[in-house]
Protein backbone atom coordinates (compact mmCIF):
# COMPACT_ATOMS: atom_id res chain seq x y z
CA UNK A 1 0.00 0.00 0.00
CA UNK A 2 2.73 2.24 0.95
CA UNK A 3 4.56 1.90 -2.51
CA UNK A 4 1.14 2.90 -4.12
CA UNK A 5 1.56 5.83 -2.40
CA UNK A 6 5.10 6.72 -4.24
CA UNK A 7 2.81 6.71 -7.56
CA UNK A 8 1.90 9.96 -7.05
CA UNK A 9 4.90 11.42 -5.89
CA UNK A 10 6.97 10.23 -8.62
CA UNK A 11 4.84 12.12 -11.08
CA UNK A 12 5.12 15.28 -8.92
CA UNK A 13 8.09 15.06 -8.98
CA UNK A 14 8.77 14.89 -12.49
CA UNK A 15 6.76 17.43 -13.55
CA UNK A 16 8.61 20.01 -11.23
CA UNK A 17 12.08 18.67 -12.86
CA UNK A 18 11.08 18.16 -16.24
CA UNK A 19 10.85 21.57 -16.46
CA UNK A 20 13.28 24.08 -19.03
CA UNK A 21 13.20 26.28 -21.39
CA UNK A 22 13.53 25.88 -25.51
CA UNK A 23 15.57 28.95 -27.29
CA UNK A 24 13.00 30.68 -28.10
CA UNK A 25 12.16 31.63 -24.22
CA UNK A 26 9.47 28.56 -24.48
CA UNK A 27 8.53 26.07 -21.74
CA UNK A 28 9.59 23.22 -22.36
CA UNK A 29 8.69 19.61 -20.06
CA UNK A 30 11.45 17.18 -20.70
CA UNK A 31 11.57 13.76 -19.23
CA UNK A 32 15.05 12.64 -21.43
CA UNK A 33 17.45 15.56 -21.21
CA UNK A 34 19.14 16.97 -24.47
CA UNK A 35 22.27 14.99 -23.31
CA UNK A 36 20.41 11.76 -23.36
CA UNK A 37 18.86 12.64 -26.62
CA UNK A 38 22.10 13.47 -28.55
CA UNK A 39 23.34 9.80 -26.98
CA UNK A 40 20.23 8.10 -28.25
CA UNK A 41 20.16 9.37 -31.58
CA UNK A 42 23.72 8.87 -32.19
CA UNK A 43 22.81 5.27 -31.99
CA UNK A 44 19.63 5.45 -34.03
CA UNK A 45 21.50 7.67 -37.07
CA UNK A 46 23.55 4.11 -37.29
CA UNK A 47 20.91 2.05 -37.38
CA UNK A 48 19.46 3.60 -39.71
CA UNK A 49 21.73 4.40 -42.04
CA UNK A 50 23.40 1.11 -41.82
CA UNK A 51 20.87 -0.92 -44.27
CA UNK A 52 20.86 2.04 -46.65
CA UNK A 53 24.56 2.47 -46.94
CA UNK A 54 24.77 -1.47 -46.97
CA UNK A 55 22.38 -1.40 -49.76
CA UNK A 56 24.54 1.62 -51.84
CA UNK A 57 21.92 4.50 -50.65
CA UNK A 58 23.78 6.97 -49.39
CA UNK A 59 25.83 9.23 -50.80
CA UNK A 60 25.60 8.33 -54.25
CA UNK A 61 25.67 11.31 -56.56
CA UNK A 62 28.78 13.26 -55.17
CA UNK A 63 27.47 16.74 -57.25
CA UNK A 64 24.20 16.55 -55.12
CA UNK A 65 26.22 15.13 -51.89
CA UNK A 66 28.60 18.38 -52.36
CA UNK A 67 25.91 20.33 -52.64
CA UNK A 68 23.82 19.49 -49.59
CA UNK A 69 27.12 19.71 -47.64
CA UNK A 70 27.97 23.18 -48.88
CA UNK A 71 24.73 24.66 -47.86
CA UNK A 72 24.42 22.45 -44.61
CA UNK A 73 28.02 23.21 -44.07
CA UNK A 74 27.24 27.21 -44.27
CA UNK A 75 23.96 26.81 -41.61
CA UNK A 76 26.29 25.03 -38.74
CA UNK A 77 28.85 27.09 -39.12
CA UNK A 78 26.22 29.83 -38.06
CA UNK A 79 24.73 27.37 -35.84
CA UNK A 80 27.73 27.16 -33.65
CA UNK A 81 28.16 30.93 -33.52
CA UNK A 82 24.92 31.36 -32.24
CA UNK A 83 24.89 28.29 -29.78
CA UNK A 84 28.66 27.46 -28.85
CA UNK A 85 27.95 24.48 -27.24
CA UNK A 86 26.69 22.52 -30.68
CA UNK A 87 30.63 22.77 -31.29
CA UNK A 88 30.84 19.81 -29.63
CA UNK A 89 27.88 17.76 -31.45
CA UNK A 90 29.24 15.64 -33.92
CA UNK A 91 27.37 17.32 -37.25
CA UNK A 92 26.48 14.91 -40.02
CA UNK A 93 24.39 15.23 -42.89
CA UNK A 94 23.83 12.40 -45.72
CA UNK A 95 21.75 12.00 -48.95
CA UNK A 96 19.56 9.04 -48.75
CA UNK A 97 18.79 7.81 -52.45
CA UNK A 98 14.93 7.27 -52.25
CA UNK A 99 13.03 8.91 -55.41
CA UNK A 100 9.80 8.92 -53.79
CA UNK A 101 10.84 9.76 -50.43
CA UNK A 102 10.05 13.51 -50.14
CA UNK A 103 11.99 14.27 -46.88
CA UNK A 104 14.53 15.30 -44.48
CA UNK A 105 15.35 14.90 -40.79
CA UNK A 106 17.83 16.20 -37.83
CA UNK A 107 18.19 14.05 -34.98
CA UNK A 108 19.67 15.16 -31.53
CA UNK A 109 23.17 16.53 -31.67
CA UNK A 110 23.06 17.23 -35.74
CA UNK A 111 22.70 14.13 -37.10
CA UNK A 112 20.73 14.91 -40.38
CA UNK A 113 19.49 12.99 -43.54
CA UNK A 114 17.47 14.50 -46.57
CA UNK A 115 16.18 12.27 -49.55
CA UNK A 116 16.62 12.78 -53.58
CA UNK A 117 12.63 12.41 -53.09
CA UNK A 118 12.56 16.18 -52.57
CA UNK A 119 15.38 17.23 -54.23
CA UNK A 120 13.92 15.82 -57.45
CA UNK A 121 10.34 16.79 -56.62
CA UNK A 122 10.39 19.94 -55.14
CA UNK A 123 13.61 21.12 -57.06
CA UNK A 124 14.20 23.75 -54.37
CA UNK A 125 16.68 26.14 -55.15
CA UNK A 126 19.94 26.72 -52.86
CA UNK A 127 17.82 29.23 -50.80
CA UNK A 128 14.93 27.29 -50.87
CA UNK A 129 17.16 23.96 -49.47
CA UNK A 130 18.93 26.29 -47.07
CA UNK A 131 15.44 26.87 -45.59
CA UNK A 132 14.87 23.15 -45.41
CA UNK A 133 18.14 22.39 -43.37
CA UNK A 134 18.56 24.66 -41.24
CA UNK A 135 14.35 24.37 -40.48
CA UNK A 136 15.59 20.90 -39.67
CA UNK A 137 18.77 22.34 -37.77
CA UNK A 138 16.45 24.53 -35.71
CA UNK A 139 14.39 21.36 -34.20
CA UNK A 140 17.94 19.63 -32.90
CA UNK A 141 18.89 23.75 -31.86
CA UNK A 142 15.51 23.81 -29.81
CA UNK A 143 15.59 20.11 -28.05
CA UNK A 144 12.53 19.20 -30.20
CA UNK A 145 13.81 15.53 -30.29
CA UNK A 146 13.80 15.27 -26.48
CA UNK A 147 10.69 16.88 -26.43
CA UNK A 148 9.01 14.09 -28.70
CA UNK A 149 10.81 11.24 -26.94
CA UNK A 150 9.59 12.66 -23.52
CA UNK A 151 6.10 12.87 -24.92
CA UNK A 152 6.48 9.03 -25.85
CA UNK A 153 8.27 8.31 -22.41
CA UNK A 154 5.36 9.95 -20.40
CA UNK A 155 2.88 7.36 -21.38
CA UNK A 156 4.81 4.96 -19.70
CA UNK A 157 5.36 6.86 -16.95
CA UNK A 158 2.24 5.59 -15.12
CA UNK A 159 3.04 1.87 -16.34
CA UNK A 160 6.86 2.47 -15.13
CA UNK A 161 5.71 3.86 -11.62
CA UNK A 162 3.28 0.54 -10.94
CA UNK A 163 6.48 -1.43 -11.73
CA UNK A 164 8.69 1.00 -8.70
CA UNK A 165 5.37 0.23 -6.74
CA UNK A 166 5.62 -3.41 -6.32
CA UNK A 167 8.98 -3.84 -7.17
CA UNK A 168 12.85 -2.60 -6.56
CA UNK A 169 13.28 -1.50 -10.20
CA UNK A 170 14.83 1.79 -11.18
CA UNK A 171 11.88 3.99 -12.92
CA UNK A 172 14.41 5.87 -14.72
CA UNK A 173 16.57 3.12 -15.78
CA UNK A 174 13.20 1.29 -16.95
CA UNK A 175 11.61 4.80 -18.69
CA UNK A 176 14.75 5.39 -20.85
CA UNK A 177 15.60 1.66 -22.17
CA UNK A 178 15.54 1.31 -26.04
CA UNK A 179 16.02 5.14 -25.83
CA UNK A 180 17.75 4.99 -29.24
CA UNK A 181 14.29 3.13 -30.78
CA UNK A 182 12.60 6.28 -28.97
CA UNK A 183 14.99 8.65 -30.65
CA UNK A 184 14.34 6.64 -34.18
CA UNK A 185 10.59 6.91 -33.84
CA UNK A 186 10.73 10.52 -33.36
CA UNK A 187 12.16 11.62 -36.47
CA UNK A 188 9.00 9.58 -37.76
CA UNK A 189 6.20 11.02 -35.42
CA UNK A 190 4.87 14.46 -36.08
CA UNK A 191 6.01 18.39 -34.35
CA UNK A 192 3.69 19.88 -32.07
CA UNK A 193 2.33 22.71 -33.89
CA UNK A 194 4.57 25.19 -31.54
CA UNK A 195 7.50 23.08 -32.23
CA UNK A 196 6.49 23.72 -35.88
CA UNK A 197 6.55 27.47 -35.31
CA UNK A 198 9.51 28.07 -33.41
CA UNK A 199 11.67 25.82 -36.01
CA UNK A 200 10.05 28.41 -38.69
CA UNK A 201 11.29 31.20 -36.55
CA UNK A 202 14.49 30.06 -35.76
CA UNK A 203 15.35 28.59 -39.26
CA UNK A 204 14.58 31.23 -41.24
CA UNK A 205 16.56 33.77 -38.88
CA UNK A 206 19.59 30.85 -38.93
CA UNK A 207 19.42 30.72 -42.96
CA UNK A 208 19.13 34.38 -43.50
CA UNK A 209 22.46 34.91 -40.96
CA UNK A 210 24.25 31.97 -43.27
CA UNK A 211 23.90 34.01 -46.63
CA UNK A 212 20.23 32.55 -47.92
CA UNK A 213 17.45 34.70 -48.89
CA UNK A 214 14.20 34.35 -46.36
CA UNK A 215 11.69 35.22 -49.04
CA UNK A 216 12.70 31.50 -49.91
CA UNK A 217 10.85 30.21 -46.69
CA UNK A 218 7.35 30.85 -48.02
CA UNK A 219 7.91 29.83 -51.84
CA UNK A 220 10.07 26.43 -50.33
CA UNK A 221 6.30 25.83 -48.59
CA UNK A 222 4.38 26.27 -51.40
CA UNK A 223 6.38 24.38 -53.66
CA UNK A 224 5.83 21.28 -51.20
CA UNK A 225 1.96 21.85 -50.61
CA UNK A 226 2.24 21.30 -54.57
CA UNK A 227 4.21 17.84 -54.36
CA UNK A 228 2.45 14.62 -54.36
CA UNK A 229 -1.33 15.70 -55.21
CA UNK A 230 -4.07 14.02 -53.41
CA UNK A 231 -0.84 12.10 -50.83
CA UNK A 232 0.85 14.51 -48.93
CA UNK A 233 5.13 14.59 -48.97
CA UNK A 234 6.09 12.85 -45.96
CA UNK A 235 7.51 15.56 -44.85
CA UNK A 236 4.12 17.42 -44.19
CA UNK A 237 3.43 14.04 -42.12
CA UNK A 238 6.23 15.04 -39.69
CA UNK A 239 6.26 19.18 -40.15
CA UNK A 240 2.61 19.36 -40.08
CA UNK A 241 1.94 22.73 -42.02
CA UNK A 242 -0.84 25.73 -40.57
CA UNK A 243 -2.74 27.11 -43.47
CA UNK A 244 -0.87 30.25 -42.70
CA UNK A 245 2.10 29.13 -43.29
CA UNK A 246 3.19 31.21 -46.05
CA UNK A 247 2.13 34.38 -45.00
CA UNK A 248 3.68 33.91 -41.48
CA UNK A 249 7.19 33.25 -43.27
CA UNK A 250 6.32 35.83 -45.54
CA UNK A 251 5.68 38.05 -42.61
CA UNK A 252 8.82 37.19 -40.70
CA UNK A 253 11.11 37.49 -44.05
CA UNK A 254 11.59 41.89 -44.05
CA UNK A 255 12.68 40.77 -40.46
CA UNK A 256 15.21 38.75 -41.41
CA UNK A 257 16.12 40.67 -44.57
CA UNK A 258 18.87 43.15 -42.27
CA UNK A 259 21.02 40.17 -41.49
CA UNK A 260 20.95 38.05 -45.31
CA UNK A 261 21.60 41.45 -46.83
CA UNK A 262 24.57 42.14 -44.04
CA UNK A 263 25.80 38.63 -44.53
CA UNK A 264 26.40 38.83 -48.43
CA UNK A 265 27.44 42.38 -48.52
CA UNK A 266 30.72 41.49 -46.60
CA UNK A 267 33.33 41.17 -48.68
CA UNK A 268 35.06 37.67 -49.43
CA UNK A 269 38.77 37.57 -49.77
CA UNK A 270 40.85 34.98 -51.43
CA UNK A 271 42.71 32.68 -49.40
Amino acid sequence: MKRLLIIPVILIVLSITACTTSPTGRSQFLLVSPEQAISASKEAYVQTLKPLDDNGKIDNDPAVTKRVKLITGRLISQAIKEYPHTRHWEWSVKVIDDPEMVNAWCMAGGKMAIYTGLLNKVKPSDDELAQVMGHEIAHALANHTAEKMSVQMASQIGMVAVAVAVSDTDYGGAALSGAALAASMAIELPNSRIAEQEADQMGIELAAKAGYNPNAAATLWEKMARVGGGSPPEFLSTHPSPGNRQSTLRGLAPKMMPYYQQKIARPVYPL
